[in-house]
């Protein structure tokens, strides 16, 4: 079994019910188990700024799961959640980045892993420090990165 880390956001709708149903979604592939789920993270949209705000989190997977199976899964779970791309980094129901798989390095041009973008984004690292607070990424510490970045943007929501 593989050790894989994903990063969920939404940001239309009823967005907690869309992550929640892309985690059960998760849960149900074959050869796969959600085994740890952050706490829900309230963020401003990152990149394209003028829409909602996101509700964020991050899992992580065991799977057994090649990774180009388990990217084809995950679009399928944003397809069936009624995800649709109008525009890069526009507002959308759901969206599921696979972060990391396992040690590999991917550079594919429908896949990259670790995701490029990862270290960059509060809304990821503070989500996925929660689950794996040890983990390191590229050789360096998860919370190196962190020291780095506006950590005020990323507000835990409360339950």
């Amino acid at each position: 079994m593989t050790k894989v880390f994903l990063s969920l956001g939404s940001n239309i709708g009823d967005k907690k019910a869309y992550l929640e149903s892309a985690l059960n979604k998760l849960n149900q592939l074959p050869k796969t188990q959600v085994v740890s789920i952050s706490p829900f993270y309230e963020t401003a949209a990152w990149g394209k700024t003028d829409q909602d705000d996101f509700l964020n989190l991050c899992c992580e997977l065991e799977t057994s799961l090649p990774a180009q199976e388990l990217l084809v899964n995950c679009q399928q779970i944003e397809k069936d959640l009624d995800r649709v791309r109008h525009e890069h980094w526009g507002p959308r129901t759901i969206d599921i980045d696979i972060l990391l798989y396992g040690d590999d390095h991917i550079n594919e041009e429908n896949l990259k892993v670790p995701h490029p973008y990862m270290t960059e984004r509060a809304f990821v690292l503070v989500p996925l420090h929660d689950i794996a607070p040890s983990l390191d990424i590229c050789g360096k510490s998860i919370t190196s990165y962190l020291k780095k970045l506006n950590l005020e943007e990323v507000r835990k929501l409360q339950s």
